[in-house]
């Protein structure tokens, strides 16, 4: 419910009265709010009229974005020099230094000034418009250990 407003309208026309109600709900789950539209204009008919979808980012959202984009980042780089150990007939060991070198962020918005106003664009156009994509490059130290230390410890 705190994710919802409802407005209400009543008014009297001729001998009956008119009730206008206006719903606006924040949705975290795109596939849910296609489901719960779909479930009002089924039960609801042309008595509903709903508008398209402004989409946007929390705070909260684009953190989170950005830590997933680092830890991938290291990840992949662990990953990497794991082979390159390999290669060599070495093992990799633990991280001595990793550092964040740069971030970049681009898209998760609607640019007010495109030519185009925000509700002639389709669905896809919008939810492109709307999508938030982030980079992340790291700089990485790995310990390396020789085969012959890994054996003795098996030993």
């Amino acid at each position: 419910e705190e994710n919802m407003t409802v407005t209400e309208d009543f008014s009297r026309v001729e001998n009956t009265y008119q009730m206008e109600a206006e719903v606006c709900i924040i949705f975290t789950d795109f596939g849910k709010m296609q489901n719960i539209c779909n479930l009002l204009i089924e039960k609801l008919g042309t008595s509903v009229t709903i508008s398209p979808p402004h989409f946007y980012h929390t705070p909260e959202a684009i953190d989170t974005l950005r830590r997933q984009v680092c830890v991938a980042a290291v990840g992949n780089t662990r990953r990497k020099a794991q082979e390159v150990c390999r290669l060599f007939g070495q093992s990799l060991g633990k991280p001595l230094l990793i550092r964040e070198e740069e971030t970049k962020e681009w898209g998760g918005h609607i640019d007010s000034h495109l030519s185009n106003s925000p509700d002639s664009l389709t669905l896809q156009e919008r939810i492109q418009n709307a999508t938030a994509y982030a980079s992340c490059r790291v700089f990485a130290v790995f310990e390396i250990k020789g085969k012959e230390n890994r054996r003795n410890k098996l030993l």
